[in-house]
């Protein structure tokens, strides 16, 4: 291979170029590691040594270097193949100076001079990027990059066909009259015109030329059996004097061309209108586009740009398009509904094509834009003829070969013309000029043109001359279409331009283009010219032959010149035309322009030109966009020239992005780090519809939900997820990926928000519950009027879904949805949701992205494991894997402050237990109170001051300027509960407590109780039966139980067994039973282990794989809502439950059974003389609503027996929507409901002001914050 990949030798290169002075300015070179392209500088004259006596090449031969330069940029660098100069639409930002629709030579020449200008520019390309070596070759690889489209309606009454890649390289445009070949790509038509310079008498070229640099065929260059042909030609018409070697945008040396980018000299394939893989083609790509690029040019592919419309302040203008990435075309309905868009702050440059430019502007016009009302009028198809001099008697050696044999080149597609278009009416006049067939039809050209009808045979076509055709079809037919002799070898092809009438219109029928070239294909004019090209014909023996096109469509010839459709006014008027004479866009029929909007394509030349138009074409692009530089006063750089470029590194002058724009800082690091590593990712497109409540006074989705709907207020998102790193995207904790596309809320905005580099993440732990993944959606999404709105979404995956494909389905496809603001006030709640159609559309849009198959292959294999691995976790949720007590421990907040004393207190009966103590923080409470917590059985002091909880009970009450203690009572997690102790013996620890917070305190102020669960029954039982004096106390907050423990449903029935199960549980294991368990344990409890992941839980979202959860939930039942547990608690449950003792368990069962406590002998203490002990007590009683320990119902029969007996005054009661039991104090949002309410009972006892006798029942909303004020 001749080209060299090495840093030192392009560093040396660039030095011999700087040392002759051919190029004065250079490019902020990138580190030396770089990979770069860079080839030995060489003219290339091959058949000038070649001897003839040579039949192939070899090593030594200069043909050795010719095909080794063949698809050169494809073997740069194992690791980089092809240079990209585009960046992925994730990259894109809001808004730019300019937006440059198109990459052909006007979009071209409007994005590198406008970034030269110092402007920051976006370039918008329906097609793909494709550099050399990446074109198809052969039939098999171009098939599938061919797209057709238009009304067919020569039959009927006209039907509308869309088939292939709207993307695709090739587009066949299906016209009335004539259709339109042009090409989707970066680089536009460029990629695959036949390169043709044909002077087109203008004044206005030599900027152009010289970035385009055209030359004619060199006289030093190997004969072309065509271009000899042609000349013969012309001469046996007498046009001798009208042939000459046209000049062409091919190079014929090796080196840097004008804009710095690395060529190679022709290997004269003959494959330009398929696109040339041997690095010599002159298009766009690699000269204004690659400017452009290293001017800081931002270029975004498969983008379709479909209307324009002013900003809605004034600031321009607003680009709207559709993306086709990610096949976001499997969502028909939203493709071209859901447009996203990209705000320019300056300037629109239309560079579109003729067709697609006009489109666009029709479009525009029908979403309101003012243009003139001849938009879409006087088009022309340049005058094109496409025909062949079938089966000749000369050698043509027209068709393109990748690789073609060196004493057989085929040349560049056109190198020779026979220039008549100097005529006394310039309108008969015309260009022929000989061209190439493309490798890709090779082998069915002859089947095409023999099948064709119209057929023109050779005069004097005699016997011999019909033995002749006969052998060489033949030939042909059996031995292929390059063997010398064959009538396919043996086949001239012609390119005519010349004129028409104009009068070719395109609109829009049904919001789809119709094209209609009337009278062109049939015209006087056309078959005078088709009879020139069979007099031709003729004279070297030939068979003239028509388009193949000419016959399949109708008898209609095809143009790949398509110009008109906003031409420019003849009197500067809408009137006279679309465009002024800057290519400035007319509004209506006056003079009066959108100064911002500026065509710079073949669709301002409103006339057939009769020859190649692209000089033309480029000419009037720099004249327009140097006009409009002046008009804004932008200065263009056009002096400074590009150094060698690297086009694999960073170019010399890059937009710069804004310190605060974190997110695209993110985003670029990702896809560049993982380019870098030639990682392999996924990508799909997903839409979810539904409603949203706009609106900040509603917590509840479901409700959010219901009065959105009622509303009418319709939501929907259309989004692409793109991983760009699988192994990243399985791997990492949060899962992530990028969200692009739109969001539309009709209710917010007419026009869909933008969103670019949204957040998605894949099955990230939900740290609010246990055991529960989400799908989570947040993004930044941008209204067209620069309002920016959050969006927060998330779905929740849990056991809920256990053996369930119905509810498996449902959580995977709702969403919840929150808008905020951006200063974070909330105003928007719903729910959205996939529809079944729309999930089997998304399933289409599934990509895996690699290098190779294999990257591919694995690609896919990782993420859809990993999706079917986490939907199998809950799916089969208690067939998982249990959980065990971990030695470690995770999820704590650092922040907790210890407790300031810590006391052991000894009751009555010698029994020592622990006292901590919190004294208050911040604003003092002007009625402070001594407030004394007291825990349940099995638990101690962490219930109040849990770690893994953002603010918990010690950290509330404290903050709220009162002083803490939690005593840990025997019943409790501690080491004296083993020896049997009931609750009714820890009513003793309590009085104990309370001497000693008097104590410490020096005061025998009463003191305010707050008890959950067995510390309540045991606080009841000590105020009943006397043990503490009702005037220690100040009031008393008792949770979820008081006097009355009621067993809750399936509590009630464990312990109504005929035997009792502590009793069957003491036999078998012994008498302590501990909630903490491990792999290592006995046999008794691992059957105990394995048995519990089938207990009755309640709901399936209940279900979860904790052995500590387990069985604390066998002992007391289910002490929580899981959903009101966060992970990190529901995690560390072994250091916050200890175990209880069958003694303790028994005497708790005989309570909940009989519904009243008791003393250890079993005597009721709820008497009508021990309940007098507790008049004057003021008493809050509370129950979670879905507390499976003790029934809601028990609160009840105490609130109702005080009221009963003292009336209303002094005694309230809550039930909070749902809770459960323990998770109201160790819910992580506890503080949003509980908290507030027992301190609002707190500061009204200190306050003095109880005796609301409130009953709130049950209506205290899930997770709703309380406005309590004290």
């Amino acid at each position: 291979m001749a080209s060299v990949i090495n840093g030192d030798l392009l560093a040396a290169e660039k030095t011999k170029i700087a040392d002759s002075g051919s190029i004065t300015g250079s490019q902020d070179s990138s580190p030396s590691t770089s990979p770069s392209i860079s080839f030995p500088k060489r003219r290339v004259n091959p058949l000038k040594t070649l001897s003839e006596d040579d039949e192939s090449p070899n090593a030594s031969s200069p043909w050795a270097g010719i095909h080794a330069n063949v698809g050169s940029y494809d073997h740069v660098d194992a690791g980089k193949t092809f240079p990209r100069i585009s960046i992925p639409v994730e990259l894109m930002r809001h808004e730019y100076d300019v937006v440059v629709i198109g990459s052909g030579y006007g979009g071209g020449v409007a994005a590198s001079r406008m970034a030269r200008g110092g402007q920051s520019v976006c370039l918008l390309e329906l097609g793909k990027e494709r550099w050399p070596g990446e074109y198809p070759s052969n039939l098999a690889a171009a098939a599938p990059q061919v797209h057709m489209s238009g009304h067919i309606t020569d039959n009927g009454p006209g039907k509308w066909i869309s088939t292939g890649d709207p993307t695709g390289l090739y587009h066949l445009v299906v016209g009335e009259g004539q259709n339109a070949f042009i090409a989707n790509g970066l680089g536009g038509t460029s990629l695959l015109n036949a390169n043709g310079n044909t002077d087109s008498k203008t004044t206005v070229q030599d900027r152009a030329e010289s970035i385009l640099e055209p030359v004619p065929y060199p006289e030093d260059y190997p004969a072309l059996p065509k271009l000899q042909v042609l000349e013969e030609q012309a001469k046996k018409l007498g046009l001798a004097d009208n042939f000459y070697r046209v000049k062409q945008t091919t190079r014929f040396e090796d080196g840097p061309n004008s804009t710095g980018v690395e060529m190679q000299a022709s290997t004269l394939t003959g494959m330009d209108c398929t696109g040339v893989n041997d690095g010599s083609k002159s298009s766009t790509l690699v000269n204004y586009l690659s400017d452009a690029w290293n001017w800081g040019t931002e270029m975004f592919c498969e983008c379709e740009v479909r209307q324009i419309k002013p900003h809605p302040r004034g600031e321009g203008y607003i680009v709207y398009f559709a993306w086709h990435g990610s096949k976001r075309g499997a969502f028909q309905k939203n493709f071209y509904s859901d447009l996203m868009w990209v705000h320019a702050k300056k300037f629109v440059f239309l560079g579109a094509g003729s067709l697609g430019t006009t489109e666009i502007l029709l479009r525009s016009k029908e979403a309101g834009l003012e243009v003139s009302e001849r938009v879409g009028t006087e088009m022309s198809g340049n005058g094109d003829i496409l025909a062949f001099g079938y089966n000749t008697d000369r050698e043509v050696n027209s068709i393109g070969r990748a690789c073609p044999a060196p004493e057989l080149p085929i040349g560049p597609t056109i190198t020779g013309v026979i220039d008549c278009r100097d005529q006394k009416n310039f309108l008969d006049g015309f260009v022929i000029e000989e061209g190439a067939i493309p490798e890709s039809l090779a082998q069915v050209l002859q089947l095409m043109l023999e099948a064709m009808p119209g057929k023109i045979f050779p005069q004097n076509f005699g016997l011999r001359e019909r033995l002749r055709h006969l052998l060489s079809r033949s030939k042909s037919r059996l031995l292929g279409p390059y063997v010398q002799g064959g009538s396919v070898e043996r086949t001239q092809v012609y390119l005519i331009m010349s004129h028409d009438d104009n009068q070719a219109i395109l609109t829009l029928k049904e919001g789809r283009p119709h094209l209609q070239f009337l009278g062109v294909g049939r015209s006087d004019h056309a078959a005078n010219l088709n009879q020139v090209l069979a007099e031709a014909t003729n004279k070297i023996g030939g068979t003239f032959i028509n388009s193949p096109f000419y016959a399949a469509f109708g008898q209609k010839e095809i143009t790949v010149h398509a110009i008109g459709g906003a031409g420019m006014s003849s009197d500067g008027s809408g009137s006279r035309g679309v465009t002024n004479h800057m290519g400035q866009l007319l509004k209506s029929r006056g003079k009066e322009c959108h100064k911002g909007i500026v065509v710079v394509d073949g669709s301002v030349i409103p006339l057939a030109l009769g020859a190649n138009p692209f000089a033309t074409i480029t000419a009037l692009a720099e004249r327009s966009v140097e006009e409009a530089a002046n008009e804004s006063g932008i200065k263009i750089d056009y002096d400074t020239r590009n150094g060698v470029l690297n086009l694999f590194g960073r170019p010399a002058h890059p937009l710069p992005i804004p310190i605060t724009d974190e997110s695209l800082h993110y985003a670029r690091n990702i896809i560049k780090n993982t380019k870098d590593d030639t990682s392999s990712g996924i990508q799909f497109t997903e839409v979810m519809e539904g409603n949203l409540y706009i609106g900040d006074d509603i917590d509840d989705f479901n409700i959010a939900t219901k009065a959105a709907i009622d509303s009418g207020d319709t939501a929907h998102f259309y989004l692409s997820a793109h991983a760009w790193d699988t192994d990243i995207l399985v791997s990492r904790n949060d899962h992530p990926a990028l969200l692009t596309g739109t969001m539309t809320c009709r209710a917010l905005s007419r026009d869909p928000f933008m969103v670019l580099r949204g957040g998605f993440q894949l099955f990230n732990q939900d740290f609010r519950s246990p055991d529960t993944t989400n799908l989570t959606y947040n993004f930044d999404m941008v209204s067209t009027s620069g309002e920016v709105i959050h969006f927060n979404g998330y779905k929740i995956v849990n056991s809920s879904v256990a053996f369930s494909p119905w509810a498996t389905w449902k959580a995977t496809s709702t969403l919840y949805v929150t808008l905020t603001s951006s200063n974070g006030t909330r105003f928007g709640r719903g729910m959205l949701h996939i529809r079944p159609s729309a999930f089997g559309a998304e399933a289409l849009t599934f990509t895996p992205t690699g290098q190779s198959l294999f990257k591919r292959m694995r690609s896919s294999r990782q993420f859809l494991s990993f999706f079917a691995k986490q939907v199998a976790k809950s799916f089969f949720g208690p067939l998982n894997l249990l959980q065990w007590p971990s030695a470690s421990y995770s999820g704590y907040f650092g922040d907790k402050v210890p407790p300031a004393r810590t006391v052991k207190i000894i009751a009555s009966d010698g029994v020592q237990t622990t006292l901590r103590m919190w004294s208050a923080v911040g604003t003092r409470h002007s009625m402070k109170s001594k407030i004394l917590f007291v825990p349940g059985a099995a638990v101690d002091h962490q219930i109040f001051a849990l770690p893994t909880i953002r603010r918990n009970a010690v950290e509330y009450f404290t903050g709220a300027g009162h002083e803490v203690y939690v005593i840990t009572h025997r019943t409790g997690k501690t080491i004296v509960a083993q020896k049997g102790y009931t609750t009714f013996d820890a009513r003793l620890d309590i009085k104990a407590a309370l001497e000693e917070i008097r104590k410490i305190e020096g005061s025998d102020e009463k003191i305010y109780v707050v008890a959950h669960c067995a510390g309540s029954v045991a606080l009841s039982s000590a105020l009943l039966d006397g043990t503490v004096p009702a005037n220690w106390i100040s009031g008393i907050t008792a949770s979820n139980v008081f006097a009355h423990p009621k067993f809750a449903k399936i509590n009630m029935a464990k312990a109504s067994l005929p035997v009792p199960l502590p009793k069957i549980y003491k036999a078998v294991a012994g008498s302590w039973f501990s909630c903490t368990s491990s792999y290592h344990d006995a046999f008794v409890q691992q059957l105990v282990n394995q048995a519990l992941r089938f207990y009755p839980v309640g709901a399936m979202n209940e279900v979860c794989n904790s052995v500590v959860c387990h069985r604390s939930e066998l002992v007391f039942g289910r002490l929580w809502s899981h959903r009101k547990l966060n992970q990190a608690t529901h995690a560390n449950l072994s250091r916050f439950l200890g175990g209880t003792s069958m003694a303790s368990l028994q005497h708790l069962m005989n309570m909940g059974v009989a519904g009243r406590v008791q003393d250890n002998s079993g005597e009721n203490l709820v008497t009508r003389e021990n309940l007098a002990r507790l008049r004057g007590i003021p008493i809050f009683l509370f129950s979670g609503s879905e507390n499976v320990v003790y029934s809601p119902e028990s609160t009840d029969m105490s609130y109702n027996a005080l009221r009963n007996a003292f009336g209303e005054e002094d005694y309230e009661r809550a039930v909070f929507q749902g809770r459960g039991h323990l998770d109201c104090w160790m819910g992580a949002d506890a503080d949003g409901d509980v908290y507030p309410r027992v301190r609002a009972h707190v500061d009204k006892v200190a306050a003095g002001s109880v005796g609301d006798g409130d009953d709130l029942g049950i209506h205290v909303g899930v997770g709703k914050k309380l406005d309590v004020k004290a």
